[in-house]
């Protein structure tokens, strides 16, 4: 019998999807040099051992790691209408049953080290996560939170939501210019020269991609406008999903703090507490401010001329973010990020970062379509 005030409409089962992703990637990284350990039969390889060595860090990456996962697979179950005994032994099977598979896959990589210990940690944050669910459910937030979804948003909006929750996300990873998601071409271009080496008649194609690369610094006009679209295409995105009036205008002030929070923290982890307000130069700060402004100015257009608009604001974005250099001390963190203790969280955001505005332009061209 579904709870009271309970709906199927839910944000949890594609953000526990996204959540599977990350602990996916986290767990298998760095996706290389994949052998059978030597000497090892089938039955070897699915026993799980008690490590000899441990730390704090590993052990508390381990439970909370799942945690969310645990959360977010009750709340879908208990959302959709499963009896809370049923939903629990869901999301705690499903913990313990994904740590297992991705613990006996990392035998698989010298660089992981596998362990019993790690999937009862797994399994256990798997578990507070499934009973943090049913506390939520007891308390009546998630009805409280549906009733609040119908009337700023309208029916479908559930993706809008799962994007906005990703933009901030999405910018703890360093951009090129800030706000500027989406730079994927460069590691695009990675991978079909390392396809493309030593294959002579694709020589005229490494020319092109290695000139390709070879990108001036943007003006100071152009980072300015990929700044703006930056803020920009996230309300317009929300406004496409939302009915015209003053709920939106809340929106629209919250977008910029929200810009200015998670990119001053990306800073902070990535060039230190010192340099927390680089990022903040005069022309960022205009352009964000500019951006608010047209933003607010927008709050009663229609959802549909707003997705259009959205789509407008994402194209621009792309394109200019492809055509900003990657500095050295963008590289230089983005490193730091893959090879420090970032690693469990390094996948998440680089790949939000890389991915949100293409995410949202398919979001945005499914709602058009909808719409027809």
């Amino acid at each position: 019998m579904r709870p009271p005030g309970l709906q199927q409409r839910s944000a949890a089962v594609p953000l526990a999807v996204l959540w599977l992703a990350l602990v996916v990637y986290a767990s298998l990284f760095p996706f290389d040099n994949w052998r059978w350990p030597p000497g090892a039969g089938l039955a070897d390889l699915m026993r799980l051992r008690w490590p000899r060595w441990w730390d704090r860090f590993d052990v508390m990456s381990n439970l909370l790691g799942y945690l969310p996962l645990g959360l977010l697979v009750g709340l879908g179950a208990l959302r959709g209408g499963q009896h809370w005994a049923l939903a629990t032994g869901r999301a705690v099977l499903a913990g313990a049953g994904v740590s297992y598979l991705l613990e006996v896959t990392q035998q698989l990589l010298p660089q992981r080290v596998p362990s019993l210990m790690d999937w009862v940690l797994n399994t256990g944050g798997a578990t507070l996560g499934a009973v943090a669910a049913l506390l939520l459910v007891a308390t009546g937030l998630p009805a409280r939170w549906s009733r609040t979804h119908d009337r700023w948003l309208e029916r479908g909006g559930t993706g809008a939501v799962v994007l906005l929750l990703l933009w901030p996300v999405a910018l703890l990873i360093p951009t090129p210019v800030p706000l500027g998601l989406g730079q994927i071409g460069g590691r695009l271009r990675e991978v079909a020269l390392a396809l493309m080496d030593g294959v002579p008649w694709a020589e005229r194609a490494v020319d092109w991609l290695q000139t390709a690369a070879l990108t001036q610094r943007l003006s100071v006009l152009s980072e300015g406008l990929a700044t703006a679209l930056g803020l920009l295409a996230p309300c317009l995105l929300v406004y496409a999903a939302s009915r015209p009036g003053w709920r939106r205008g809340l929106l629209a002030i919250g977008a910029p703090l929200i810009a200015l929070v998670a990119t001053t923290l990306s800073t902070v982890l990535n060039f230190g507490p010192d340099h927390a307000w680089a990022w903040a130069t005069p022309d960022a700060l205009v352009a964000l401010v500019t951006a608010g402004l047209v933003a607010l100015s927008l709050v009663w257009i229609g959802p549909r001329l707003a997705g259009g608009l959205a789509l407008v604001a994402l194209t621009g974005l792309v394109m200019l973010v492809h055509q900003a250099p990657t500095d050295p001390y963008f590289a230089q963190s983005l490193q730091g990020w893959e090879q420090g203790r970032f690693i469990r969280f390094h996948g998440l955001a680089r790949w939000v970062g890389w991915l949100w505005p293409y995410a949202a332009m398919a979001w945005l061209l499914g709602r058009l379509r909808a719409v027809d």
